[in-house]
């Protein structure tokens, strides 16, 4: 299953050209795509208008939406965290620890174009679309 990060759905929704965005836009409908329910959170709160945000909830039900938090992946979210600032990485946002962990975790890949997956990637092993 492929995750799709926060960072592409506002580049994709603001027709941003991205290889992210190029690679979502040729994979919708064609591949499984997946959000959490923090990604869901994060892109319906940057969403103003009410006929937007109605569309764009409608569009984002259509993906698999998987629930996460718990204390298990605070916990493990918590150890990555620590392991990367051990290793002089640190990382801007918890969320983004939350998702990369889940993603690791469930041995999900993830679509982003946010520096602080990268050190995910490097270190503990997050698989990451490269497009």
């Amino acid at each position: 299953m492929i995750v799709v990060d926060t960072s592409v759905w506002i580049d994709y929704a603001r027709d941003i050209k991205t290889p992210q965005t190029a690679w979502l836009e040729t994979e919708l409908g064609r591949n499984r795509l997946a959000i959490t329910d923090l990604i869901l959170c994060e892109i319906l709160q940057g969403v103003r208008d009410d006929k937007e945000y109605r569309e764009t909830r409608e569009t984002l039900f259509q993906l698999e939406i998987f629930p996460t938090g718990g204390t298990n992946l605070a916990l493990a979210a918590v150890d990555n965290y620590r392991r990367l600032r051990k290793k002089g990485l640190t990382v801007r946002k918890t969320i983004d620890c939350l998702i990369a962990t889940f993603c690791i975790l469930n041995s999900h890949s993830l679509l982003h174009s946010d520096r602080d997956f990268d050190a995910f990637e490097k270190e503990l092993d997050l698989q990451v679309i490269h497009p």
